[in-house]
């Protein structure tokens, strides 16, 4: 879910470093990152 910055939410797992979901974190929360990954950048207009 995104915030009011934008940024999101994402799970990786902290054995293999491949992203997991939220029921995957829920279930294995020792072996799980909570991570806050910022909105893509806006490209520059040139």
């Amino acid at each position: 879910m995104a915030s009011k910055n934008g940024a999101r939410t994402a799970y990786r797992s902290a054995i293999s470093g491949k992203f997991v979901t939220a029921a995957q974190a829920k279930r294995s929360p020792n072996t799980t990152v909570k991570e806050k990954n910022p909105p893509p950048s806006k490209p520059r207009k040139r």
